[in-house]
């Protein structure tokens, strides 16, 4: 308000002053006599102010006219001027505008629409790196391989977007399935940008999936020193990368440097049962079974597990069965109740014929968590015992469609695989299997169900399902030593189920250990 008012005060002031000026230019009587070609004009002061007024804008126009003049012929030749700039701010808002509605069409998923735009984005501006990345993005989405290639490409021409688009090419490669080709795109990529953890995880994939072990830890030092990974992690995946470079040193032949690999390994992580279990056979074989039974009970501390069993088996592989459960008598208290410490104490007594000690120490395995394991031992314990035909033939009608047990499993997609692997055969994921159940659908168990009366024969009394169970059961856990902790026993007049399945018909008491063995064969 206050403003308002002074502006009106000045402007008044200004008029009056004009006012005054002009009355007193009118009121001087004197003259100006200016003669002009011969003629002379005379002039009061109030025209001659007029005049010079009218002069000095006809100056400044001329003034203008001129620099217009100059500016257009510099136009014209190229130069920076004034009418440049604003044509180039009229191309760049329009420029702007097309980069805009190019990123709206990718996100609205428009591919063809984005490169448009983007294409357009170009023309009016001088900005390279970020409309051929557009083009490359709208290509992918259009499914336009070559287009996208061609802006990966002029991407890796300029150093402020050489890893986009190297990376850019790789994902491509990758999509290929050309390994070949990301493999080395991955190390110019780690070389641009050696802390970007997804190149580095790349990288690292394709090296395990190479076999390309001490390039792979050495990647993953650089993740280590990079702080994009754990210490913990860093030494459970160095384990599994130490472990499988001993692998390839001994079916190379070279001992000496696959025994330091493998107990390398198992320092690194104990709880990472292939290496305890390949640290201990070396020990074994080097004749140092004191250090391999060590390694085998801290591993089995942290994990029990069928592999660590069998490996301690071969420490002494000529013993009685009395002998084998007194020396296995360490193990079983490190995780009393366990079911993996229960059904190996099961299948250590059916060895020794103690079947009564078996039984307790299944204990309700088979009706609580059945699977073809803990099944077929409880198989083995009826017929240690001398039980009816039907009733073993039962349990091992419910060994057939049962879950299988543990396995390795890979977490990452869900594939089982017979042995432990570094990495994943159906994912190539690194370090992803695991020892767990993996799902089972009830579609699976179909045919193996409509089987039965072909593999178990025809019963005299109920059928399989019928039978009534008894309380106390047994549990089953995957199992491939490669040497069985319970030896099999041969018979005749054996029922078949499977390749190694063999239960004799007779009453005998011994032939309960084939059962267990035949428990090894289903899983």
């Amino acid at each position: 308000m206050l403003w308002s008012m002074l502006k009106a005060l000045i402007f008044v002031a200004a008029t009056a002053v004009l006012a005054i000026g002009a009355t007193y230019l009118l009121e001087i009587g004197d003259v100006a006599l200016i003669t002009v070609a011969g003629r002379e004009f005379v002039l009061t002061p109030f025209v001659s102010v007029l005049l010079a007024l009218a002069a000095l804008v006809l100056v400044w126009i001329l003034m203008r006219l001129t620099g217009l003049i100059v500016a257009g012929i510099r136009f014209l030749n190229g130069d920076e001027t004034a009418l440049t700039r604003y044509f180039n701010r009229r191309s760049e808002k329009r420029g702007f505008e097309a980069l805009s509605d190019s990123i709206l069409a990718l996100a609205a998923g428009e591919g063809h629409l984005a490169i448009r735009k983007a294409e357009r984005a170009a023309k009016l501006l001088a900005r390279p790196e970020v409309t051929n990345l557009l083009i490359a993005q709208g290509a992918e989405m259009a499914d336009d391989k070559a287009r996208a290639t061609e802006a990966f490409k002029a991407l890796v021409q300029d150093e402020r977007t050489r890893f986009v688009g190297v990376r850019g090419l790789l994902q491509q490669k990758l999509a290929a399935g050309d390994t070949d080709t990301a493999l080395k795109l991955a190390e110019k990529a780690l070389a641009l940008r050696p802390k970007n953890a997804d190149m580095q995880d790349t990288l690292l994939r394709l090296q395990a999936q190479y076999e390309d072990w001490a390039g792979a830890r050495a990647t993953l030092n650089a993740k280590l020193r990079s702080g994009t990974l754990p210490r913990d992690v860093h030494k459970r995946r160095d384990a599994v990368l130490a472990l499988a470079d001993a692998r390839e040193a001994l079916a190379d032949g070279q001992i000496a440097r696959a025994t330091e690999l493998a107990k390398s390994a198992n320092r690194q992580s104990p709880s990472l049962v292939p290496a305890a279990v390949m640290a201990a056979r070396m020990s074994i074989a080097e004749g140092k079974a004191k250090q391999a039974a060590s390694v085998i009970q801290k591993a089995w501390g942290l994990v029990p597990h069928p592999d660590l069993a069998a490996a301690f088996a071969e420490i002494v592989p000529e013993e009685t069965p009395e002998a084998r459960i007194k020396r296995f008598r360490p193990l079983l208290k490190q995780h009393q109740g366990h079911r993996e410490a229960r059904l190996l104490e099961a299948e250590l007594q059916i060895a020794a014929k103690e079947f009564d000690e078996a039984r307790k120490a299944l204990g309700s395995l088979a009706q609580d968590e059945p699977d073809a394991r803990s099944l077929t031992v409880m198989a083995a314990i009826e017929r240690g015992e001398g039980g009816e035909d039907r009733l073993v033939r039962a349990w091992l009608a419910k060994a057939v469609t049962a879950s299988r047990g543990p396995q390795w499993l890979c977490e990452a997609c869900g594939h089982v695989h017979a042995e432990w692997r570094p990495t994943c055969t159906h994912c190539d994921g690194f370090d992803t299997l695991h020892w767990a159940v993996p799902p089972q659908s009830e579609a699976a168990l179909q045919g193996p169900e409509q089987m039965l009366p072909l593999i178990v024969g025809a019963l005299d009394g109920p059928s399989p399902a019928a039978v009534e169970t008894p309380e106390t059961v047994a549990t089953p856990q995957q199992t491939a030593p490669s040497e069985p902790i319970v030896e099999p026993v041969s018979g005749e007049d054996t029922l078949t189920l499977g390749p190694e399945f063999r239960i004799d018909d007779e009453e005998d008491a011994s032939k309960g250990a084939d059962a267990v063995q035949a428990a090894r064969g289903v899983n």
